[in-house]
């Protein structure tokens, strides 16, 4: 299949969510993508873990060894603010997107059972959820809170302006994860992240380099006094910065040129315009799936199989079902 030509606005969303508030995170997502497509944005990015916030500062009551109840809380809380896919608050980010006449991509917190997976969910212009990405690796402390992905959500969407596809956050460090997704030929490459350092301008701009592809980075910009005093664990706070996340959402070419940003230390949107015929300037010479790719030497096997601990055969019966007569 061919890249495609033509011109698209773009936005990454710059912000924070009513943190651990998923009504109120709800209306910020539709004022702040309001404010985006009337910009004339057609390709929407929020950060990640926007619903109900990317918990930076809290330990929920962990350390090797112990949980204490009032992390339990926190994390309790954290989990019923999260929202299930497909469920309610997909069904209105759908709208949300269809209403904007655009493709709104937003990183969530994922309930399935008694665990939390950080999810980028694709909407299409015609309100459908295309698709969603669940994080392979948790990094860090984020191992606590969030489970593993597999490989059957390394997603990537057919638009009018080519493949859209991405990773969240760390994962961007992870050679064969990128790789992975170079092999679904994005032409827009989507990374949503909480990584707020110098250092991740540069990964940024060799991702664009070496997938020929924009690359639209997108981080939320976070004080202190945004998180509720009563969380169990606020006291974690008390020797944190007051600007928590600094931001440093950009939008940048195929060639690792900036289109807008980075963006520092405010709230904002960022938009720029992509005219798809980069993409395919940028392969004359480099193509890292296509002619510049040596499968003689190095192959990749992707797992695109959903992983499951339980699998059920026979006549058993799932929860939710009529028990057998």
């Amino acid at each position: 299949m061919g890249l495609k030509r033509g011109v698209v606005r773009a936005a990454v969303v710059q912000a924070a969510p009513v943190i651990m508030d998923k009504r109120g995170t709800m209306e910020r997502i539709r004022k702040l993508t309001g404010e985006a497509a009337g910009q004339g944005a057609r390709i929407i990015l929020f950060p990640e873990a926007f619903i109900p916030c990317y918990p930076r500062g809290l330990s929920f009551g962990s350390v090797v060894g112990n949980r204490s109840m009032g992390g339990r809380k926190d994390w309790a809380r954290y989990y019923e603010n999260s929202i299930d896919v497909p469920g309610p608050e997909t069904e209105e980010l759908g709208k949300l997107a269809a209403e904007s006449g655009a493709y709104l991509s937003i990183g969530v917190m994922e309930r399935d059972g008694g665990t939390l997976f950080c999810t980028l969910l694709y909407f299409g212009p015609d309100g459908s959820l295309l698709a969603k990405h669940r994080k392979l690796k948790p990094t860090g402390s984020e191992r606590l809170i969030w489970g593993e992905g597999d490989g059957s959500t390394l997603a990537a969407v057919n638009t009018p302006y080519g493949v859209m596809s991405g990773l969240i956050c760390w994962e961007n460090y992870m050679p064969l994860a990128r790789a992975a997704i170079y092999g679904r030929n994005p032409s827009i490459y989507l990374a949503p992240t909480a990584d707020q350092r110098e250092g991740w301008q540069c990964s940024m701009r060799h991702i664009a380099l070496e997938g020929r592809c924009f690359v639209l980075s997108c981080n939320q910009f976070v004080t202190k006094d945004m998180y509720p005093r009563d969380l169990q664990c606020y006291g974690d706070l008390e020797s944190q910065p007051d600007i928590l996340c600094r931001g440093g959402s950009a939008i940048i070419d195929p060639l690792g040129n900036y289109l807008a940003g980075p963006s520092w230390d405010r709230e904002e949107i960022l938009c720029a315009d992509l005219d798809l015929s980069a993409v395919v300037e940028a392969r004359y010479d480099f193509d890292v799936t296509g002619h510049y790719a040596r499968p003689d030497v190095f192959t990749l096997l992707v797992n695109g199989e959903p992983l499951r601990g339980i699998d059920y055969s026979g006549d058993t019966f799932l929860p939710g079902e009529a028990l057998p007569e």
